[in-house]
């Protein structure tokens, strides 16, 4: 069974969270603050993250920057609507969604299996070959990136956005179309999380992230990788 790890303080949000994930078929373990996150993450290992921002002890925020210092595992933020600063921090560093509260059940349900779909762990393995573009190579199969033969660190998520943006050279999208493609749902709103990952991505797979050579700005559209 696929695994989710719930970390939150409200017990009726726990409660009916972890109802649902389990009527899906998920296995749902819960901690109620940082630190119970961290040590059920590194000894249960599991492989999807749903973390609340505001914690006892350690705010969620810090969790992330733990787990992200080590681990892969894919991040579902639950955030206040309100919250707009910490949701960036969060994607900076290194969740792969978020979910604004009051939410709804289903719709979390649904976040989890889309970031599950795409997460190395879960995720079928990509088709291709593998892909090089002068110093930069990206192996689908293998999910892993090297720039100038050195390895990349890359989320799921970031794998995904650099995955998409690749297969698809020269052809520009908007942020809302990257939503649609590599986070697998047709998502309204806020598109700042493809901006933070674009972002990300950029300091990762660029010698000079302030002049990219592969993913470019496209000016009043969207973005393009540059083979």
């Amino acid at each position: 069974m696929t695994r989710i790890l719930v970390v939150d303080d409200e017990r009726v949000v726990t409660e009916v969270v972890e109802q649902y994930l389990r009527l899906e078929g998920f296995e749902v373990a819960i901690a109620i603050d940082g630190e119970d996150a961290l040590q059920q993450a590194q000894e249960w290992e599991p492989d999807l993250i749903v973390l609340d921002l505001m914690l006892p002890k350690m705010n969620g925020l810090e969790v992330c920057r733990r787990l992200r210092h080590d681990s892969r595992v894919p991040i579902i933020m639950l955030t206040a609507r309100s919250d707009e600063a910490d949701r960036i921090v969060g994607l900076e560093l290194g969740a792969d969604d978020y979910v604004a509260k009051p939410f709804s059940p289903r719709e979390l349900v649904a976040r989890a299996k889309s970031v599950l779909r795409r997460s190395s762990s879960f995720a079928p393995i990509a088709t291709g070959g593998i892909m090089r573009f002068d110093n930069l190579t990206v192996n689908p199969q293998a999910r892993t990136v090297t720039l100038d033969g050195a390895d990349v660190h890359l989320t799921g998520k970031e794998f995904d956005l650099l995955f998409f943006l690749a297969s698809n050279s020269g052809q520009v999208f908007t942020r809302e179309q990257i939503m649609d493609q590599a986070w697998d749902y047709t998502y309204a709103g806020d598109t700042s999380t493809v901006t933070v990952h674009i972002r990300r991505l950029r300091e990762k797979v660029e010698v000079d992230p302030v002049k990219p050579r592969y993913i470019k700005t496209v000016w009043g559209v969207g973005y393009k990788f540059d083979g």
